[in-house]
């Protein structure tokens, strides 16, 4: 149905994709892999018409296309789901889902009233409780990236690009993706399927293609690989210890949360974390996970209950307070709450710590500049320069360079709102690493993941959420995903 024949693709003189053919069948569901940076998403961008080609084409249906732009590509039938999400946040879900193809009547006007239907129709397929009527300003991240994948059904397109689409969301919804994946394939559409979970590749894929420095390293049937064969073929080495070792925690209780409540969202939470010790928070779409960790750091104030801090109330009315206090966090919105994309990577690193670099009033850009390089090489980030803007990195190096930031002001709290979303393995195997050093170096780390072998292999306990309210806390070396499923589904 599909074909990319030779594509390269080059950003400033460099290389990004070399050329690179590959084809998608109907009713197939094909699985590019490959670590961040290796060229899935700019494949992926090529073959929606975002970006033009510098060598090689397109070819669908048998015949050669230039998709001038995504609407060329939606016309002749090729939808995608962006890894970054881009909603219109002052417009509705409705008006979201179905931006460009809107149902009219008379006149070109706009029929609300079927627009709302069909958007309720498509948000049923995901078994998504999600008002078609709501901004979109007011949802989630993970309902946000819900609603895109909804809108790209609603497109009745032949084939759906979807890069990272389960990235945000809980095993709940991703259930409910596969299963409406699984009526796309039925109904002869090609889902090129883009992901850093390696179970879902084994569930979802009927093909595999791994990219690796943006060349093609082979191609090959699900059924014909392993997860350790697939692993190697994307990293080029061996992963024999994704999960390091837990260390003990200390006896020693470094924040205490009483009673914090902010209806509707959660209500009458408490829970303690010891130094060197990980607690996470696990719950589905919608049970307050965010929104707790957005109040200890200040985003989203709770409206009553305590928060102390070595054994001492705070109050935490703002992100300055909360770094005032020693309290860092990685946001799951690394786009929207994250990141100042037009700046350098350097800035966006250093920028909550700039007072370290001053001298009276004055930034000392010298000091600022070797503290960003010493950063992006402790992390592995990988750009050109300090003033490269991290808008132009790849979601990974994003990630790391957020994390840099974080661990720059010496947090003792460390709160990490899904931080490997959109990373690749061998990222992932580094920042497990990473979160189990802070912990042993005494760090107290709040992690909240919608991964549940994530959380069970790094937390030494879990918070499960279910509606807003404490539904079990469980030791993590003694459970399983089911019991964490069975405590965090509705009643």
């Amino acid at each position: 149905m599909l074909r990319a024949l030779e594509l390269r693709k080059d950003f400033g003189g460099l290389t990004v994709l070399h050329p690179t053919s590959v084809e998608f069948r109907p009713g197939e569901v094909h699985a590019l892999m490959g670590e961040n940076g290796a060229g899935k998403s700019t494949l992926m961008k090529v073959l929606a018409g975002l970006y033009r080609p510098d060598g090689g084409h397109v070819e669908w249906r048998g015949n050669k296309v230039a998709f001038g732009s995504p609407h060329d590509a939606l016309v002749a039938g090729i939808a995608m789901i962006h890894q970054e999400l881009m909603p219109i946040p002052d417009l509705t879900v409705a008006e979201n889902i179905t931006l460009g193809h809107e149902p009219c009547v008379s006149l070109g006007r706009i029929d609300r009233a079927a627009q709302l239907r069909l958007a309720d129709k498509l948000l049923l397929e995901l078994e998504a409780d999600i008002a078609p009527d709501r901004l979109m300003r007011t949802l989630t991240v993970a309902q946000t990236q819900v609603v895109e994948i909804a809108k790209a059904l609603g497109r009745q397109a032949d084939v759906i690009l979807m890069d990272e689409p389960t990235a945000a969301l809980s095993d709940h919804e991703v259930a409910a993706l596969f299963r409406a994946i699984a009526r796309l394939k039925a109904r002869g559409v090609a889902v090129v399927y883009t992901t850093h979970k390696m179970e879902e590749v084994f569930k979802l894929a009927d093909r595999v293609s791994v990219l690796r420095d943006g060349r093609l390293v082979g191609s090959a049937p699900a059924a014909e690989l392993s997860p350790a064969k697939l692993i190697t073929m994307m990293v080029g080495r061996d992963l024999s210890d994704v999960y390091p070792a837990r260390p003990k925690p200390s006896a020693d209780i470094l924040l205490e949360v009483d009673g914090l409540t902010r209806e509707p969202a959660y209500r009458e939470i408490s829970f303690r974390i010891h130094r060197g010790e990980v607690v996470a928070l696990a719950g589905l779409m919608g049970a307050g996970r965010t929104e707790i960790a957005s109040a200890i750091y200040g985003l989203q104030p709770a409206a009553s209950g305590q928060i102390r801090l070595r054994g001492q109330p705070i109050s935490v009315r703002s992100p300055r307070d909360a770094l005032a206090a020693g309290i860092g966090m990685v946001t799951e919105d690394r786009k929207g709450l994250g990141l100042i994309p037009a700046l350098g990577v350097g800035q966006n690193i250093t920028l909550t710590a700039l007072r370290e670099f001053c001298y009276g009033p004055m930034l000392n850009h010298t000091a600022e500049v070797a503290a960003q390089q010493a950063q992006m090489a402790g992390f592995s980030i990988k750009a050109s320069s300090p003033a490269q803007p991290i808008g132009q990195l790849s979601g990974g190096n994003q990630q790391k360079a957020l994390l840099s930031r974080c661990l720059l002001t010496g947090p003792e709290l460390i709160i990490l709102d899904e931080p490997t979303r959109g990373i690749d393995i061998g990222a992932k195997a580094e920042i497990y690493a990473l979160i189990q050093r802070l912990a042993h170096a005494g760090k107290a780390i709040l992690l909240i993941s919608s991964e549940l072998p994530e959380v069970l292999a790094l937390a030494h306990r879990i918070v499960v959420l279910r509606r807003g309210s404490v539904a079990a806390t469980l030791d993590a070396t003694q459970t399983d995903q089911e019991t964490v499923l069975r405590h965090a589904m509705p009643l």
